[in-house]
């Protein structure tokens, strides 16, 4: 038998994990809430002989040498019925009682019943322009949430005059049956008091919260990229019972646009120049983000050839420079209309003779 197996740690385990592990699993197997259940009675033995050899320092680690364990102890239950007060004298130092047990469960839910709680955060995608992505601002975005309720403050009930708790007929306590075992706790309806003094909140239904549509600003940091994730505190849901609000995540989706994309912090746009002002050269006004600029055209430039432009990319903030915007020419043939037009190409090509493809083959042909 693996003990480590047993109780589902691994072997690095700490004896924290294997206390909470040991805890968990006698709580369900235990025979006292499964009776003449054989498997959970031989699982719940199972459980009590890998904690005894485990929660011991020194027979774990004689165990863990490959020691044979020695189970001491057995596991013969026996549960007196009195309300919570249960009792397991199974031998052994480290067996634990039914109300050990159990008593952090009745315990966790009833603080989980009355206890502010933490409201659930948001997820959402916002869709950011190009311009606000590389230059910075804010962009509204529209959220559905649900708000405290103005009419109970958050908490579900209102006052009322005291009548006597219908559930446990203002005794305070309830009592149920599980097999051979009564179940005694306070009242969760009036909590113990055994009397109602509130009524659920009618505007909000007993829940504390309404369902409410807004506008958020979200601020959005210059060069802000696709995939960035913006945190808003406490503009998720409302918590319950007075609890604090969770949060908005919010994933960016940066829009396309028309003429640029984004390389780091520059900026990259293609603009066609025509055959005759890369040959000889020209200036030519090219867009940015604001007003055109002017640019010079180099004789001889060719497709494809890059421009740069100095601090035309994305804004300077205090930890980087500006960018740049680079400007990929696209040479643009103009239509040949007339005889009189090839005649004048036919005379360029005479005059200018070159063989484009072997000059281009011999030079990606080269190799290192």
């Amino acid at each position: 038998m693996d003990f480590y197996a047993v109780l589902g740690v691994s072997r690095a385990a700490t004896s924290g994990d294997i206390e909470r592990a040991y805890r968990r699993l006698a709580r369900r197997y235990h025979p006292g809430v499964n009776p003449g259940d054989r498997f959970a009675e031989d699982l719940y033995r199972q459980v009590q002989a890998a904690y005894g050899v485990l929660a011991d320092a020194e027979r774990r680690r004689d165990y863990d040498r490959g020691a044979e364990p020695v189970v001491v102890g057995s596991v013969e239950t026996t549960v007196s019925f009195d309300g919570f007060d249960f009792s397991s004298p199974a031998e052994g130092p480290l067996a634990a009682t039914f109300s050990e047990l159990f008593a952090d469960v009745f315990q966790d839910a009833a603080r989980e019943a009355t206890a502010p709680t933490r409201g659930g955060d948001l997820e959402l995608t916002v869709r950011v322009p190009f311009e606000d992505a590389v230059r910075g601002g804010q962009v509204p975005i529209s959220v559905v949430r649900q708000e405290r309720c103005p009419s109970c403050l958050g908490v579900g009930h209102v006052a009322r005059a005291p009548v006597m708790c219908p559930a446990c007929q203002g005794e305070g306590s309830r009592r149920w049956a599980r097999g051979h075992m009564v179940f005694t706790k306070a009242c969760e309806l009036c909590g113990g008091d055994g009397r109602i003094v509130a009524q659920p909140c009618r505007a909000c239904q007993g829940a504390g919260v309404l369902p409410r549509s807004e506008v958020v600003t979200v601020p959005i940091a210059v060069g802000v990229e696709t995939g960035t994730r913006l945190a808003v505190p406490g503009r998720g849901h409302a918590g319950a019972r007075g609890g604090p609000a969770g949060d908005l995540y919010l994933t960016v989706e940066v829009a396309e646009h028309a003429w640029f994309t984004r390389a780091g912090r520059d900026l990259q746009v293609t603009v066609p120049v025509a055959v005759h002002e890369a040959a000889l050269g020209a200036k030519i006004d090219v867009p940015t983000l604001d007003e055109p600029v002017s640019l010079r055209i180099p004789p001889g430039t060719a497709a494809g050839q890059r421009l740069r432009v100095r601090g035309r990319g994305l804004p300077a903030t205090p930890s980087a420079e500006a960018g740049d915007l680079l400007v990929d020419v696209q040479i643009v043939l103009p239509p040949v209309r007339d005889e009189r037009s090839r005649e004048i190409l036919r005379e360029f090509a005479a005059l200018n003779p070159i063989d484009a493809r072997r000059h281009f083959f011999s030079r990606e042909g080269q190799t290192s």
